[in-house]
């Protein structure tokens, strides 16, 4: 039998590209993948094929910023403030809501039964939408709109813990919520503030925030990702940060920050099914992929990568990742 973990982490493919991937979606039945792009279109793809060909499907007309794959259906979100269905055949559009966010939509996330879609934007928002017949389910409203510096806040990530019984949502000033799936009442609230930045000398202006939020494999932990204190925010020059959360007591249980190779962002953490260690990925001008020991808590390995990396979509067995981000889609592997 194959043996599967970081230590065996190795490049297998990449595709370049003229655009910027931002979002990926894989199907466990399927070897093609699903990308998100700067370019308003969604692609599909085999990416191991010897000659890859995407193919479009149009309809957005800004950046495609969440995608999930129900099984019967692709459903995408964008800058436009839209929602779409699609048809994963024939690539037609099933079902538009047009305006399903008052501003830009950041991403997507599907729960763990696939029977529900959810959706957050710079509204502040996080929306739940029934997979099947696309009706708005409930919306999740406590963020603060307006920083305490009187910006405009950010809801970047969300997440539904594997037990399906939790929501997180996570903003620009590093407050991360916990909600009742269900009943949609808020039922907690802690905060990562070394990921939020505010400049009140030079350029008068935030950055960071909490970029990606995942739940670990026993929903008894919630993982979060973003970067640290920035000295010149102009550019991302400080290492990325993972913070995890004891979710019934708010208490932090781990806290990792990047060295001066994992410089940028941390766009999305995975765990590993065992829930003994994690995948972090993200980046600046290029990009990583960290592997972060839970149990020891230390890194164990850490690659770099050929461009910041989006998203990533991994096989349910671990054996394989799929990473998009600026002008490439990249296939790995953690198989000996």
């Amino acid at each position: 039998m194959a043996e599967i973990g970081p230590k065996f982490f190795k490049e297998v493919k990449q595709i370049s590209r003229g655009d910027i991937l931002l979002r990926i979606s894989h199907q466990a039945s399927m070897q093609s993948v699903y990308v998100g792009s700067s370019d308003a279109k969604i692609y599909s793809v085999d990416p191991l094929a010897d000659k890859p060909e995407f193919h479009e499907f149009q309809g957005h007309t800004s950046y495609v910023m969440g995608l999930v794959d129900t099984g019967k259906h692709l459903v995408s979100g964008s800058y436009d403030r839209s929602l779409i269905w699609w048809d994963k055949e024939s690539r037609e559009i099933v079902r538009r809501v047009e305006d399903a966010h008052d501003r830009w939509i950041r991403n997507m996330f599907l729960s763990p039964d696939g029977q529900t879609v959810l959706s957050v934007g710079d509204d502040m928002v996080c929306k739940l939408w029934d997979a099947e017949s696309g009706e708005l389910v409930r919306e999740l409203v406590s963020h603060q709109k307006i920083t305490p510096n009187h910006f405009p806040n950010m809801l970047y990530a969300t997440a539904v813990s594997p037990d399906g019984k939790l929501i997180a949502t996570v903003d620009r000033i590093a407050k991360i919520k916990i909600w009742d799936f269900k009943t949609g009442e808020e039922v907690t609230e802690f905060e990562a503030p070394k990921c939020y930045t505010w400049d009140p000398q030079k350029r008068i202006h935030s950055i960071g925030g909490i970029r990606s939020v995942c739940f670990s494999p026993d929903s008894k932990s919630v993982a979060v990702g973003g970067i640290g204190p920035i000295g010149n925010i102009d550019h991302l020059e400080s290492p990325g940060r993972v913070e995890i959360f004891n979710v019934a007591s708010g208490e932090k249980t781990h806290e990792f920050e990047g060295d001066k190779k994992i410089i940028g962002l941390v766009e999305q953490i995975v765990f590993h099914p065992s829930g003994k260690w994690l995948m972090a990925v993200g980046g600046k001008e290029t990009g990583w992929v960290q592997f972060l020991d839970l149990e020891k808590k230390e890194v164990i390995r850490q690659i770099d990568a050929p461009m910041h990396v989006h998203q990533v979509a991994v096989t349910d067995d671990f054996s394989t990742v799929y990473g998009a981000g600026h002008g490439k889609l990249i296939v790995w592997s953690l198989v000996q």
